[in-house]
């Protein structure tokens, strides 16, 4: 069968969705080609002149922008056999459907979609989660890595690779698109996998890794087995990855060890620094949790890169001043990406934060054309900062701006006045990070949605 696989986003990295199914797809002996928008152009006519058409949506931007490319293929085609597969696929299937799309694959999906293009679908049900023993994934179609999210660290670029070590998470933050599919459940890639991929993506140039882990500490001992064996290996290849700020207190005792191999950063989803709001998100965390994970990473040589939904129905404007406040205090302008401060709350389809009586009279009837409920802050003049900060941040990433010069015009756009003491945000070194900011709970940008 001739089969075309199909991504539109996933953060400025080759899509581990697209390698993994294409591996599993020219295995059972199928004529495979994929296909990533975000640097590829979309071939209309020779994607319509495939058997099976397979659009990858990991995530709730990828879905948005894979919605028009179903649409032009249904209208090109329309007996087009549209298969829909990855995280926001089962969560957004009755959507799916409604466009004409024929096949709905689960969250690990690579036997399933092979089954599918065997022509013996016996689809699984997307409640369950099959335990995989994986492929190595066939990255040999995608453009050359260095058209990809670079790494900036210590005054010099690398080119920048990524992979999974895991899908899934064991925890139930109510916000959290993982939790409506796996439901506390996470599921491992085999070590030797994992290592083989980073090793093609080392001989393709590749001088640092993401782990593309909703949290590389879900099995803190497999990640460290990982992560020493890359180190052994390869031991001028840095890396990063996501850890809970949970996880970072509870296996504190790993820190130093994930220096040791070569981790220069971590991310984590802080999401709020108001303890209400963050009991509402069931986060796992407190406010001066995330304060001693700052002192904790920072006393193991490591960066910590904290991401924030900044935006809540709950969340005040003393709130966001404080924000800007704390991260200001704790010496974090350099580390934390300005989008980070302009988030607003997503709600997708099977959400927990809809179980949430603070929720009543905030939301609307499910937004199709945004693929989640709206809702509105009691208090207009906090929705229409969170619209300012966007705006401000988009023309200042233009102009490609520094992260503290974008600060303080957050700052003053937030207090109404000048950060006293601005010069003191300019660090010494800037801090490690990606040339591509972590988009993963935003709604795509206007200008996305226009390049395609």
């Amino acid at each position: 069968m001739k089969v075309t696989l199909i991504s539109t986003y996933e953060l400025g990295r080759q899509p581990f969705g697209l390698a993994s199914a294409a591996a599993w797809l020219s295995a059972r002996g199928h004529q495979v080609t994929y296909i990533d928008t975000s640097r590829q152009s979309f071939p209309l006519e020779a994607v319509c002149q495939s058997d099976l058409i397979a659009f990858y949506l990991p995530m709730h931007t990828a879905t948005r922008l894979a919605v028009p490319l179903i649409r032009r293929v249904r209208e090109t085609k329309p007996n087009a056999n549209i298969c829909c597969y990855g995280l926001y696929a089962p969560m957004n299937e009755p959507f799916l459907r409604g466009l004409g799309v024929s096949h709905i694959l689960g969250a690990e999906f690579e036997a399933a979609l092979a089954n599918l293009a065997d022509a013996n679908p016996g689809e699984t049900p997307l409640a369950l989660l099959p335990r995989l023993q994986f492929l190595l994934p066939d990255r040999s179609q995608f453009p050359v890595l260095s058209s990809y999210a670079t790494l900036s660290a210590g005054g010099s670029t690398k080119i920048a690779g990524s992979t999974e070590a895991s899908r899934g998470c064991k925890h139930l933050c109510r916000h959290c698109p993982v939790v409506p599919v796996y439901n506390g459940a996470f599921r491992v890639v085999q070590r030797d996998v994992v290592l083989a991929d980073i090793r093609q993506q080392v001989a393709a140039g590749a001088e640092h890794i993401t782990f593309g882990d909703p949290d590389f500490f879900n099995g803190p001992t497999h990640a460290m087995a990982i992560a020493e064996a890359l180190h052994a290996e390869f031991p001028a290849l840095t890396w990063d990855a996501t850890i809970k700020i949970e996880h970072l207190l509870k296996h504190r005792d790993l820190l130093p060890g994930l220096k040791l191999t070569g981790c220069l950063f971590i991310i984590s989803a802080v999401e709020s620094l108001n303890d209400h709001v963050l009991d509402l998100l069931d986060k796992g965390h407190t406010r001066a949790d995330f304060i001693e994970a700052v002192h904790l990473t920072r006393a193991a040589g490591l960066t910590l890169s904290p991401t924030f939904v900044t935006f809540t129905p709950w969340t005040t404007r003393d709130d966001y001043r404080d924000l800007l406040e704390t991260i200001a205090a704790l010496g974090l302008v350099g580390n934390v990406a300005p989008i980070q401060l302009a988030i607003r709350l997503l709600i997708p389809a099977g959400s927990r934060l809809l179980e949430l009586p603070e929720l009543e009279g905030k939301t609307g009837d499910f937004d199709s054309d945004a693929l989640s409920y709206r809702w509105h802050h009691d208090d207009p003049a906090m929705d229409k900062l969170c619209s300012d900060l966007q705006s401000l941040i988009q023309a200042e990433d233009r102009h490609q701006s520094p992260r503290h010069q974008i600060f303080a015009r957050i700052w003053e756009l937030a207090h109404g006045g000048a950060l006293p003491n601005s010069a003191t945000l300019i660090p010494e070194t800037p801090a490690p990070q990606l040339s591509e900011a972590w988009y993963c709970c935003a709604e795509p940008t206007a200008e996305q949605l226009a390049g395609l």
